[in-house]
């Protein structure tokens, strides 16, 4: 059997596959190596995952999360992996390859994460041979749940919003503005902090302000990340929790930039499960 991990900044999906078939799924904590320490991740599979999987033997373990895309970072990873799979063959990879991965599987694409933070590249088939950096959601990440959180959060607290919704607003986050700012600027994870606004925004997507605001961010990413691809020859996929909650309006953003969506996907797991098992079947055949 393999272990396969989507992990995000705020959870790790992890599913144990007997060659294309899910045995198990398990969710922890976010493991971006950036962010919590190797003897922290460990403590959190041993505790929490380990439990879970019931002894069962994992041949191999295929790990794509964010803040991945260093080998120093990844080696954090992987060496807290390591302590409780000793046999086992480990990979450590980036959110973005597992999500080209999961969507494009052999074949070339352009693969775009939206979710609290965001990220694109093309793939060909193989490996990631562009990427447009995503910067982080101060300088970039345009169209993320961080970035929507503070167009919203810095909208509604300069009034430029449809009346009555910054009130609602405040009975939503039981926050005044002194608490809302001390948690964005001297609070640890403010990104996590700006994305949780989202099923807010979500909630009253059907104001003019709100889809505007929506609808500019999502442009600002096609124009600034998708449109620097060959976005006319290969398909253009979407994962992650904003893409798929806001997919009409990513939609109707991309058809004014003249650009075609193949399709949208919350989570790369269903593609990783496919690919990975069809390549443990080919080995056992």
């Amino acid at each position: 059997m393999i272990l396969l991990a989507d992990g995000g900044s705020t959870k790790v999906d992890w599913c144990l596959v007997d060659r294309d078939l899910v045995k198990k799924r398990v969710f922890t904590k976010g493991a971006n190596p950036f962010f919590r320490t190797k003897e922290d991740i460990s403590d959190e599979i041993g505790q929490v995952l380990l439990p879970e999987l019931g002894g069962a033997e994992v041949e191999a373990v295929y790990f794509y999360g964010a803040g991945c895309a260093f080998p120093e970072k990844n080696e954090i990873v992987r060496a807290a992996i390591a302590e409780h799979f000793h046999s086992s063959v480990i990979e450590v990879g980036s959110d973005l390859l597992g999500a080209a991965v999961g969507l494009c599987k052999d074949e070339p694409g352009i693969a775009c994460i939206l979710g609290t933070g965001s990220n694109s590249c093309f793939y060909d088939g193989a490996k990631i041979v562009e990427n447009v950096s995503p910067l982080g959601f101060i300088l970039g990440d345009e169209g993320s749940g961080a970035v929507l959180g503070r167009l919203f959060i810095g909208a509604c607290l300069k009034n430029q919003l449809t009346p009555g919704i910054k009130e609602e607003f405040f009975d939503f986050i039981r926050m005044d503005v002194p608490q809302i700012l001390e948690r964005v600027y001297k609070q640890p994870l403010p990104n996590r902090f700006l994305a949780s606004v989202c099923p807010f925004i979500k909630e009253h997507i059907a104001d003019n302000t709100l889809r505007k605001l929506v609808h500019t961010a999502f442009s600002d990413f096609f124009r600034k990340n998708v449109m620097q691809y060959d976005y006319r020859s290969y398909p253009v996929y979407f994962i992650g929790s904003v893409a798929y909650h806001f997919k009409d309006l990513l939609a109707e953003a991309a058809a004014d930039c003249a650009v075609s969506i193949a399709r949208i996907e919350k989570s790369p797991m269903d593609g990783l499960v496919a690919y990975h098992g069809a390549r443990v079947s080919n080995l056992i055949l």
